[in-house]
């Protein structure tokens, strides 16, 4: 048997063949080469396994399971992977050439981090979040409440240590959404993490079918999410408090809310309002908005309507 690697690549595919070229093809170009490529073949319907299996790099190995999702998926390349650290690359991103190379020589220079994070960017994306974003250092006092907060790195904007991952018992499997952020979140508070001030990973938007596309599902998992955790380590609602954990968990859910209200997604806001309201969470102000979430939808885009044209005809008096 070859000798180990010392990282191994989880990539979970589905439907992925037109993806493939770029973001295998960004793995093949790292500088740095002591890799493996775990890839797992979700059920795909097209010719992701043919495209996989046609490859003949020998570090790329390739698995098919039945669709299970995404985190089953990721799971299964966890259970193969043979890396002393784990990288996550979905088949639709990709990363700079010296990725790799960067993550590791951070991961290596600190024995007691479990994690390393780098800076990304939104491709495709028209507005001002498709910038660059480098993030903040994370390792400070207030590390707990950030990162329990949201997600602060996506999936493939970070190195980690293959243990740690498993002692965090992986992905939640119950998680389409969200489920990234359950696992920094164990991961991340059970010991130090460092920072890499570089975009070195690249979220790719090319419309429909990603998960980015249903903030319903995004916001209810990242409250389960947060629940699941808090549930599994108290000392953590205790350390915040009674006040600021609502204010993380069901002020977030209402943020969201509002975010799908203010662009008028009126399906999308009216679920997630009605999950706050059984909250029993907000102010008088946020109930004026959210309550006409019980009323039959076209009642509620009627009531939204008078409400901007008297908010018009107020402006044009005044």
């Amino acid at each position: 048997m070859a000798a180990k690697p010392l990282v191994s690549i989880v990539m979970p595919c589905y439907d992925a063949a037109a993806h493939l070229p770029a973001s295998v093809g960004s793995v093949l170009a790292q500088t740095f080469a002591d890799w493996e490529l775990v890839a797992v073949d979700d059920g795909s319907r097209d010719a992701t396994l043919a495209w996989l299996q046609a490859q003949r790099d020998p570090r790329i190995r390739v698995l098919s399971q039945p669709n299970g999702g995404v985190s089953a998926a990721r799971n299964a390349g966890l259970a193969a992977a043979r890396g002393r650290h784990v990288a996550f690359l979905d088949a639709d991103d990709t990363w700079a050439p010296d990725f790799l190379d960067a993550m590791v020589n951070a991961l290596q220079a600190r024995p007691d981090a479990v994690l390393a994070y780098c800076g990304w960017q939104n491709v495709g994306r028209g507005d001002k979040a498709g910038a660059p974003f480098v993030p903040p250092d994370y390792e400070n006092p207030d590390k707990a409440e950030t990162l329990f907060a949201g997600c602060r790195w996506p999936i493939h904007a970070a190195l980690v240590r293959r243990d740690a991952v498993t002692a965090a018992d992986g992905f939640d499997p119950r998680l389409t959404n969200a489920e990234d952020y359950a696992l920094w979140l164990r991961v991340a508070l059970s010991g130090a993490i460092v920072r890499v001030p570089r975009v070195l990973a690249f979220y790719h938007f090319h419309g429909a079918g990603q998960a980015s596309d249903d903030p319903v599902r995004a916001a209810l998992h990242h409250l389960d999410a947060q629940r699941a955790y808090l549930e599994s380590h108290p000392a953590l609602a205790a350390e915040l408090g009674h006040t600021r954990v609502r204010t993380l968990t069901a002020g977030e859910l209402l943020r969201r809310g509002y975010a799908c209200y203010w662009r008028r997604d009126l399906p999308a806001a009216r679920t997630i309002f009605r999950a706050v309201m059984r909250l029993g969470y907000g102010t008088l102000s946020d109930w004026k908005y959210m309550l006409p979430a019980w009323l039959p939808e076209s009642w509620h885009r009627r009531l939204i309507d008078t409400r901007e044209r008297h908010a018009r005809t107020s402006d044009e008096q005044s």
